[in-house]
């Protein structure tokens, strides 16, 4: 009789607690269902209409926040940035304008630096925010990548400062000196000395506008379009005869050589100046009686055949820091010796954009006290032809004449890579 009255005593207990549980569980579920959802909040659903699609179609990145600054929309570009992650906001000062927007309704504007994420170099990023509410939920952010405009403002101003420097040294030479004659007007001498010097420094003047202009046209025009097929033998023949007059005053030996009956595509004028350069630096960064090479060769790449022409010498070379450097405008690896050779500075930055205009590029070795090797590496004509009537040269330009998107940059080769290392022995030109 005990046994019976305990279990039925324990199977009462086991019905309440169970009835207690249900009531319970029903509650809590009736509580859940009243409450809005997080993924309720953050659904298109929310957006005013027709804003979605304005969104989409936005260049700027777009973020959209509720009242409790959980992101509702935000486009792939904000994404991109790493404006959002985890459902957020992630950068702290655009969070506090959009609280203060909502909590105003004023439309709020700021640039910041943003750090760039997986660089690992500590590069800024440059973006300009635009906060306005959206109904009376929401808050809109917009976000403009200035990075490229900065950077691009940056190397115009770097360009008006080099021209600026270039232009003024020679002017104010010439205006010394035509005092200095003014001067010394009864002294014969003086006067045929200092008009020496004036014209040292009106060729100089001439030179570093002529190099500007080239610089401009190489940048603006598409050099395909007057394109033909160049014999690689006449281009070098070209840079020969243009620096023949200041090897023979050194005592330079200009040495011509390699494979025959070579062509390249594209406009003749920007090659030969291209080439042109090459060698007349050679030839000036060369001590006296030294030798200096120019070769032409084919080689296979997975693009097509391509012709190289390498021009070496044996000057001072180039050090480590400077190799990066040298096809930029205006850089000198020795200031001192390009202004008694009347060097602009400009040259290698035509050789650069040439060689890109026309789908190739130049590379160079070098060591300090071994001499230097420049190679032009260009598509060989049929090739050239074939790709440049399928779709349209590519193009350097930054929104203004004589200015590049970006500051070149060599790239490194090994002597063993070059053509004139590894071509028959050149012929002799007097």
């Amino acid at each position: 009789m005990d046994v019976n009255a305990a279990v039925a005593a324990a199977a009462a207990i086991a019905g309440v607690l169970t009835g207690v549980i249900a009531m319970l569980a029903f509650r809590w579920s009736e509580r859940e269902q009243s409450r809005p959802t997080r993924s309720s909040l953050h659904t298109d659903a929310v957006l005013p209409p027709g804003v979605d699609t304005v969104l989409s179609v936005l260049r700027s990145s777009a973020v959209v926040l509720d009242e409790a600054d959980a992101v509702v929309k935000a486009s792939s570009a904000a994404y991109a940035l790493g404006l959002v992650r985890g459902g957020k906001l992630a950068v702290e000062p655009m969070l506090r304008m959009a609280r203060d927007t909502r909590r105003d309704g004023e439309i709020r504007q700021v640039e910041l630096d943003l750090p760039r994420r997986g660089t690992g170099r500590g590069e800024a990023l440059a973006v300009s925010a635009r906060v306005a509410p959206l109904g009376s939920r929401l808050v809109l952010l917009l976000v403009e990548d200035l990075t490229e405009a900065r950077r691009i403002e940056a190397v115009r101003r770097d360009f008006v400062a080099n021209v600026s420097h270039e232009l003024k040294t020679p002017v104010g030479a010439l205006s010394l000196l035509s005092e200095a004659v003014m001067d010394a007007s009864e002294d014969p001498e003086a006067v045929e000395r200092f008009a020496g010097r004036m014209q040292i420094e009106a060729t100089r003047l001439t030179n570093l506008v002529q190099e500007l202009i080239d610089l401009s046209r190489v940048q603006n025009d598409d050099p395909l379009e007057d394109a033909e097929p160049v014999r690689v033998d006449e281009l070098v023949a070209e840079a020969v005869d243009r620096c023949r007059h200041q090897a023979g005053a050194k005592q330079i030996t200009m040495a011509a050589g390699g494979a025959a009956d070579l062509n390249v595509w594209g406009n003749r004028g920007q090659l030969a100046a291209a080439l042109g350069n090459l060698v007349e630096n050679a030839v000036n960064y060369s001590p006296a009686r030294t030798r200096v090479g120019i070769a032409a060769r084919r080689v296979h790449a997975p693009g097509g055949e391509h012709i190289e022409i390498a021009v070496t010498d044996q000057g001072i070379g180039i050090s480590d820091k400077d190799k990066e450097r040298i096809f930029e405008r205006f850089y000198r690896v020795d200031p001192a010796r390009s202004r008694a050779t009347g060097g602009t500075g400009l040259g290698l930055a035509i050789v650069k954009h040439v060689a890109a205009s026309h789908g190739g590029e130049v590379t160079v070795w070098s060591a300090e006290g071994q001499g230097s090797t420049f190679t032009l590496r260009l598509p060989e004509a049929g090739a050239a032809r074939d790709r440049a009537h399928q779709q349209p040269a590519r193009e350097i330009r930054a929104g203004g004449a004589g200015l590049d998107e970006e500051a070149g940059r060599s790239t490194l080769t090994s002597p063993e890579s070059t053509a004139y290392e590894t071509l028959p022995a050149p012929e002799v030109l007097p």
